[in-house]
C-alpha cells in the first residue's frame, strides 16, 4: 500500500533557497525552491551548483511556502531543483502534498539522476500525486544546449530531457 506523505501547517522542511519568480527553468514564470543535500553523483567539477553547498540550510514551513506561491500573481508553476532534491524525498513529499492540496499547477523536479536510478521514487510520486514532470539527466560540460520541448526551454546536455510522469 502506498502512503500519502502527510504534513502539519507547521511541518518545517530544509532549503538552500527560494526564488518567486524565476523564469529559466520552465516555460512559464515559476517559483523555484532549491533543496540542500547531494552525492555529487555529477562529479564536482561538473557540477553546475557547487557553490551553493555552502549556503546556509534555512528551515521553513512547508505552509509559509505554499502560501507565498499563491499570493505571488505572477507565478503558474513550482520548479524544485537546487543541489538533489531526490535526497530530500521526505521534505520533497511534504512539499509536494502541501502544494496538491491548494494549487493544480505544474510541479518539476530537477534531478541529474537517470531515470533508472530512481524509479522507485519516480514510482511513488507517479501514484500519488498529478502534473508532475521530471528533468532527468547529469549536466556533462562541452556539449550544445537543446530545446526540450517539455520544458520550454534550452537544457544544457543532450543526455538531459524532461518528462511528464503523471
Amino acid at each position: 500500500m502506498i502512503e500519502i506523505q502527510t504534513w502539519e501547517r507547521t511541518s518545517l522542511i530544509e532549503i538552500l533557497g527560494l526564488i518567486d519568480e524565476d523564469f529559466v527553468n520552465y516555460r512559464k514564470c515559476s517559483m523555484r525552491i532549491d533543496m540542500p543535500h547531494c552525492d555529487w553523483k555529477c562529479g564536482k567539477e561538473n557540477c553546475q551548483n557547487y557553490s551553493a553547498r555552502n549556503n546556509k540550510i534555512l528551515k521553513i514551513t512547508v505552509d509559509s511556502i505554499v502560501q507565498r506561491y499563491e499570493a505571488n500573481e505572477y507565478s503558474e508553476a513550482i520548479v524544485i531543483a537546487g543541489l538533489e532534491p531526490f535526497l530530500s524525498m521526505d521534505d520533497l513529499s511534504v512539499l509536494i502534498a502541501a502544494f496538491r492540496e491548494k494549487v493544480s499547477d505544474p510541479i518539476i523536479i530537477y534531478t541529474g539522476y537517470n531515470k533508472e536510478e530512481i524509479e522507485k521514487e519516480v514510482g511513488r510520486l507517479k501514484l500519488l500525486y498529478s502534473n508532475i514532470i521530471v528533468k532527468f539527466g547529469r549536466y556533462i560540460p562541452n556539449q550544445e544546449p537543446h530545446y526540450d520541448e517539455v520544458l520550454g526551454i534550452k537544457l544544457a546536455s543532450s543526455n538531459q530531457y524532461a518528462e511528464r510522469i503523471c
